[in-house]
């Protein structure tokens, strides 16, 4: 009940600071309360993986967080510490705290959650096999199949795809896409580290896929017509957050300050493209086999019913007269058997 705890606390935030006579921090946004709202009603959820800070897709992050409304991850395989710091001095561990921190403040300014494996960013290297032997396979897998376990993402999407030898790959981006495929399946299979079950249950995915380029546009014109290809446009305007999702993806991409990252946001139509690796193949959209509502969850319908009615009722100049109903939609989730939909 995180999103609905934040809820909480920012129409007390509304009501104290509007009546307060002292000067006042900046008041939380009932326009961003209201989407807050909207994204109560879907408990759909997606998980991208990749290797460095900065390797995400902060568009499709944003998108995914914001117009779909789902609960969404970036899991990065490293902390980036092996990387360059063109705002200081500090490099290999200090410099994982500082791309760390970055990738945080990313996180806040997109809308997704951050996650980490144990994997070390040694620097290049030139093929999977040489980082798989510096990061210790099998502890990075489990690492991996642990945040599949307690995020339970219904998708994952990668961002690089595990075909070796291309002059100029990063043996990391790749071993990041061979363990997304081997976690895929590994998650769901209780003989495998069976030790993390005292804490998390076994996870299936739906679907795995790639979030593939479009270098000049030939991957389109390559695999349009193609079974398991998926075109999205991310160029929708959100009128709550007063931002497109490739401005809010700017935004977000201008925190990792050590590698000189920014850009400027634009509006308009803006593809992205997605190749269906493993799990149910859907048809148009890569969720349309998969219930985002909270009938989904046992003795949740009623739940969904209830945020429904909270959210048709709230009234973006008095956010404080849904407090009593929101009080009752928490009884309800707490009421919930399963623990990991009570800490939504």
């Amino acid at each position: 009940m995180r999103l609905l705890s934040r809820i909480f606390c920012a129409i007390l935030l509304i009501n104290f600071y509007s009546q307060s006579l002292a000067q006042a921090p900046k008041k939380p946004d009932a326009a961003e309360l209201k989407q807050a709202l909207n994204k109560l009603e879907v408990l759909g959820s997606v998980m991208y993986l990749a290797a460095h800070p900065d390797d995400e897709n902060t568009r499709l992050i944003a998108y995914m967080a914001n117009e779909k409304k789902l609960r969404t991850a970036y899991l990065a395989m490293t902390r980036g510490d092996g990387g360059q710091n063109l705002i200081g001095n500090d490099i290999r561990e200090y410099l994982g705290i500082i791309r760390t921190q970055e990738l945080l403040a990313a996180r806040r300014t997109d809308g997704g959650e951050q996650y980490f494996t144990r994997a070390n960013d040694f620097g290049f290297s030139k093929d999977p096999d040489e980082t798989f032997n510096i990061w210790d396979r099998d502890d990075v897998l489990a690492d991996v199949i642990w945040n599949i376990r307690r995020f339970r993402p219904d998708v994952i999407i990668t961002r690089f795809d595990t075909a070796r030898g291309r002059e100029g790959m990063h043996g990391h981006h790749t071993a990041s896409a061979i363990l997304a495929q081997e976690a895929f399946t590994k998650a769901a299979d209780p003989s495998v580290f069976p030790e993390q079950l005292q804490y998390v249950k076994t996870w299936q995915p739906k679907g795995l896929y790639w979030n593939t380029y479009n270098f000049g546009g030939s991957f389109t014109s390559e695999h349009s017509n193609e079974q398991g290809y998926f075109e999205m446009d991310l160029g929708a305007y959100n009128e709550l957050l007063g931002l497109s999702y490739d401005e809010i993806s700017a935004l977000s991409r201008s925190n990792h300050k050590s590698q000189g990252f920014g850009s400027t946001g634009r509006r308009g139509e803006l593809k992205e493209y997605l190749m269906h690796w493993n799990g149910e193949l859907p048809k148009g959209d890569i969720f349309a086999n998969i219930d985002q509502s909270w009938s989904r969850v046992k003795g949740g319908a009623e739940i969904g019913q209830m945020i429904a009615k909270a959210n048709d009722d709230f009234d973006m100049e008095k956010p404080s007269a849904i407090v009593s109903q929101l009080i009752q939609i928490k009884k309800k989730i707490e009421s919930i058997d399963d623990e990991y939909w009570k800490e939504l």
